[in-house]
């Protein structure tokens, strides 16, 4: 589907790495529910992503017709679904995850707390912003170095400011 850049975004970030059999169940849950999604009885122009295996990613073109409460209620009852499905938790805002090299590493917030006080993280470490609220900022600024992120201002005392 073609979906604007200014298209809202929600993303969930799971606590483990999807396997391949997941991340598949998963997608065609999301491609079910997308082509079924609406508020107030509009369709709306809505797309389901996993990125990385581990993160879930739905969009709505608003400009199309706008996400409601309602229909945003949807989407988390979905979300439910699948923690329970696949015994993942997607609503941890205390999880991290950040890259080494090309891969994607997804820890605590106590964990990455001690890999910046031992120096193996810095404020160029790539992590991702999950507060990212549009497919613009999330093709911009969802991977950013910690020093360029609300990381960076968490977790100040601790960064290696390179």
């Amino acid at each position: 589907m073609n979906i604007s850049e200014n298209s809202r975004i929600w993303i969930y970030q799971a606590n483990r790495i999807l396997s391949e059999t997941e991340k598949q169940k998963i997608q065609q849950k999301l491609d079910n529910f997308t082509s079924q999604w609406q508020a107030h009885g509009h369709s709306l122009a809505a797309h389901g992503e996993i990125r990385h295996k581990q993160f879930i990613i739905l969009s709505v073109d608003e400009q199309v017709a706008g996400a409601t409460g309602c229909s945003i209620d949807k989407s988390v009852y979905l979300m439910k679904e699948i923690e329970n499905e696949f015994n993942l938790d997607l609503f941890d805002r205390f999880r991290i995850a950040y890259r080494d090299g090309e891969n994607v590493i997804n820890c605590s917030r106590k964990e990455f707390e001690d890999l910046l006080d031992r120096g193996d993280l810095n404020s160029d470490t790539i992590v991702f912003n999950n507060m990212v609220s549009t497919r613009k900022d999330l093709l911009t600024s969802w991977e950013v170095p910690v020093k360029n992120s609300w990381h960076g201002s968490v977790f100040a005392d601790k960064i290696s400011w390179i």
